[in-house]
């Protein structure tokens, strides 16, 4: 049998550079409390070799509830050297839904801190099956395991603790999408996902083991790990990237001279305004990565002058259930598609990663059992994209209709996933993105695509951003916040200037509805991608 689990990787890693700092976390004062890679495979395969102890098996599905830091990435690693699923929701989604996520998946206990123990004592209904329970921080009267019991167990057998034999295709995790377009979904991740995902990242940045990371979105923290990269935790709450402290994210990437850092665009926006008002810089800041929606060419623009003179943004392009799928520098974006962006081409998102394989199918919201099914569109032509490879996840935890909706299969049995974005590819084989399908606009005479619609309003100087939403031909602006109308008359003359604009484009001249909103819903991940379906629903 061949063996795969992604926590080889840190296994790794420990081996090549034992004493490298992997994780760097803040405490309430500003200073770093580090743990090296040795450290860190040594307490993962304690943790482990806990949890096996206690009894839970190999397949059991546990979910985990703890803050962003050592703990988070220590545990996430033990439960895959056990052979445990991971359950990963993202709070911010609320609690209604994430009860509904925890319950549609059927976890077999907890590891989360004592809070959130409190709420599944009072929920234990919705759990039944949740019988095995793990405490980061104080334990009180519900029972289980604690973590720092485990760790200051000198008799834990962690010294001879071997991963157990795993499969490729093992669940390692269930990770929720964050439900921008409908419910939430659980997304099946095996080891083969995460272990090419890790490689795909490493070999299309040529990410080398020894460089530093701020590592402003969890994930990424991992993948940091499973690479031989110190992740540099910076002191935000990364659940609200939009409202970072941007002195601290500019302080810490200077105080650890880090390489790269990914982030959310609305970090790196605040983060770039901040150093254009100082005149500091990220100077040794050389790859730059955000994702979680377009990022505009002015927020690239402005981060490229602030870091250091050599250094390159990426902007990866993908979803929960194929990622990554593409990527483009902003030196490609700045230096050609751009401009077309702004005239309603699209935003083109690069070139696809190796591993994978795409095409550009019609339109419909019907399912498609096989991809023979489809008609594949030629060069130019907009349609809905869709992904084949072995980053690529084949279903959805317990979620027959969105399997039958999402997923096809070829004569060759691999899963093709329809990422539910519209586009179309171009000579170079570069996608452009156009927008969700979900959100395209249908009227007689024609279809509106949200990002080609919303790039004519954006030419306004005092808009900010803009959302085509709704049934109809709608569109919602964010102005710039100096420049919001101060009274019912300049909002007028605000939005006659944007119909005028409109009508000045075919693509756009159909719009004659224009809402004026002084902040967007935005989604809870990235704090950047505009909730539209919220929008739809406004009087």
């Amino acid at each position: 049998m061949i063996s795969l689990n992604i926590a080889m990787r840190l296994t790794k890693m420990a081996q090549h550079c034992p004493e490298l700092p992997a994780i760097a976390e803040p405490d309430h004062r500003g200073h770093y409390k580090t743990i090296t890679f040795a450290e860190l495979d040594a307490d993962t395969n304690r943790i482990a070799a806990a949890l096996l102890e206690y009894g839970i098996l190999p397949g059991m599905k546990l979910a985990l509830f703890v803050r962003y830091g050592i703990d988070f990435i220590s545990l996430v690693f033990a439960l895959c050297k056990a052979g445990i699923t991971l359950i990963l929701i993202d709070p911010g989604m609320g609690i209604p839904r994430m009860l509904r996520c925890l319950s549609e998946v059927e976890p077999d206990g907890f590891v989360a801190v004592p809070s959130v123990h409190w709420a599944r004592l009072l929920l234990q209904h919705r759990f039944p099956k949740a019988k095995y329970h793990l405490t980061v921080g104080r334990r009180w009267f519900w029972g289980g395991l604690s973590l720092e019991t485990i760790r200051n167990n000198p008799a834990n057998p962690h010294n001879n603790f071997k991963i157990p034999e795993t499969a490729p295709d093992t669940l390692a995790a269930i990770i929720f999408t964050s439900g921008s377009t409908g419910l939430p979904k659980g997304v099946a991740f095996t080891h083969r996902i995460f272990d090419t995902q890790a490689e795909e990242i490493s070999k299309r940045y040529h990410i080398q083991p020894g460089e530093i990371d701020l590592a402003c979105f969890p994930f990424f923290g991992l993948f940091d790990a499973a690479m031989g990269v110190t992740a540099v935790i910076p002191d935000m709450n990364p659940t609200r990237p939009a409202q970072v402290n941007p002195a601290k994210i500019v302080k810490a990437a200077n105080d650890w001279k880090i390489t790269q850092s990914f982030a959310s665009p609305a970090l790196w926006n605040r983060v770039a305004d901040y150093c254009a008002k100082t005149g500091k810089r990220l100077e040794t800041l050389r790859r730059a990565v955000s994702a979680g929606a377009p990022v505009s060419a002015a927020i690239l623009a402005k981060l490229k002058r602030c870091i250091h003179p050599e250094g390159e943004i990426f902007t990866p392009y993908g979803a929960t259930e194929a990622l990554p799928t593409a990527s483009i520098s902003a030196s490609e974006v700045l230096g050609e598609t751009a401009k077309k962006t702004e005239q309603g081409a699209g935003v083109c998102v690069g070139t696809r990663f190796s591993a994978v394989s795409w095409k550009v199918i019609e339109i419909t919201d019907a399912p498609i059992a096989r991809l023979e099914d489809a008609r594949e569109l030629p060069v130019g032509e907009t349609g809905e994209i869709v992904v084949t490879g072995p980053q690529v996840t084949t279903h959805y935890v317990n979620r027959p209709e969105a399997n039958t909706a999402a997923k096809m299969i070829d004569n060759e049995n691999r899963i093709w996933h329809r990422m539910g974005d519209v586009g179309y590819l171009d000579r170079q084989d570069r996608f452009w993105f156009c927008g969700r399908k979900a959100h395209r606009v249908v009227t007689p005479e024609k279809t509106l695509f949200t990002i080609p619609c919303e790039a004519i309003f954006n030419q306004h100087p005092k808009i900010f951003r803009s959302a085509l939403a709704g049934k109809i031909p709608r569109m919602f602006v964010e102005p710039f916040p100096e420049f919001f109308p101060k009274n019912k008359t300049e909002k007028q003359i605000l939005i006659e200037e944007l119909l005028e604009l409109a009508q000045k484009n075919p693509l756009t001249q159909s719009i004659k509805e224009i809402r004026v909103m002084r902040h967007f819903p935005v989604d809870v991940r990235h704090n950047v991608k505009i909730n539209r379906e919220l929008l739809s629903v406004l009087r």
